[in-house]
């Protein structure tokens, strides 16, 4: 259950704008259409903040299209497009279908889903693939095949179209792993919201990949992130909100937003004893060589992408992730 500092009509507004940074930061990973107001209003709230460059990731193909919209259209942003891993077991399932297919059918009409990725990917202002990877809290062994078959697909589109990868992980720690080493990764592998102890940061450390730490990393229960935040190397780390979710104390519960940076960042550099401004400076670079773009490069005004119908900025999410 969230966790609130205040009660009343405070209890879910939005938490005030926390002291800036005094070196420019970067959000790896927000989700800007689920967040309330405009892209814009949030690109400047995060500027006041320090934050200067996010992160905008696609979990569907509706929200895919809008993040590479959305990067082409705002010099702060870039994009990344992906099936969430929970959306690879619905589409095998036959949910988005009128047909209700089934079967082999059903797992040509994922991979034409994630065709579609495919080519989203290979847009300039599109720098990652992800979220993809492996969920097992919310599937059941039922989705595991079209998980594991999905992230295997992402995989090969992140090397070829030399893109990031970016990887959700929840509770398949050693199957990301081992679909990572069956794949051969590409040459950029992101962990977004790094849920692992201290050995699997250093596991990831010996192949090179990105550890991403969210707001969590700021809650009482969280010392096995702390922990793995202390060991991972400072050229490997990333900073993000997944925003709207996992809102860092003292704001537990509410909503997040990439101008929150600046706590979760702060909580980071007290578990490694190192100076705030200085692992914002550490991690901004690092997001510039994770995604490949130049430190002070904003987005390019890329080729137009087609709207996608019904998708916009929305609300009512569980908070909690």
């Amino acid at each position: 259950m969230a966790q609130h500092t205040t009660g009343g009509a405070d209890a879910k507004a939005a938490p005030p704008p926390p002291e800036p940074l005094g070196h420019p930061a970067a959000d790896s990973h927000t989700h800007l259409d689920m967040q309330d107001g405009t892209v814009a209003d949030a690109v400047a709230a995060a500027a006041r903040a320090g934050v200067t460059t996010l992160i905008q990731v696609g979990c569907d193909l509706k929200r895919s299209r809008w993040s590479a919209e959305t990067a082409a259209a705002h010099e702060a942003v870039w994009a990344t497009v992906a099936l969430h891993p929970n959306e690879a077991p619905r589409l095998a399932a036959g949910q988005d279908r009128p047909d209700g297919l089934d079967g082999p059918d059903a797992l040509a009409a994922l991979d034409a889903a994630v065709d579609e990725i495919d080519a989203l990917a290979a847009l300039p202002q599109v720098l990652g693939v992800g979220e993809t990877g492996l969920d097992y809290y919310r599937t059941g062994p039922e989705g595991v095949a079209a998980q594991q078959h999905s992230f295997r697909r992402h995989i090969e589109i992140a090397k070829r179209r030399q893109k990031a990868l970016v990887i959700h992980d929840r509770e398949a720690h050693d199957d990301v792993l081992r679909i990572l080493r069956e794949e051969g990764p590409p040459e950029r592998v992101v962990f977004h919201c790094y849920s692992g102890d201290a050995a699997m940061a250093e596991t990831c450390a010996e192949n090179g990949y990105f550890m991403s730490f969210a707001g969590n990393v700021t809650f009482k229960n969280a010392g096995r992130l702390r922990e793995a935040v202390a060991v991972a190397p400072a050229e490997l780390l990333l900073v993000e909100t997944d925003a709207p979710f996992l809102t860092p104390m003292p704001y537990r519960g509410r909503p997040n937003a990439p101008y929150l940076i600046p706590l979760t960042l702060r909580a980071m550099a007290a578990a490694r004893g190192a100076d705030p401004d200085e692992l914002a400076a550490a991690t901004a670079a690092n997001t510039a060589r994770a995604f490949g773009y130049g430190p002070a490069a904003g987005a390019p005004a890329g080729p137009a992408v087609p709207a996608a119908p019904g998708v916009h900025q929305d609300r009512g999410h569980n908070l909690e992730r």
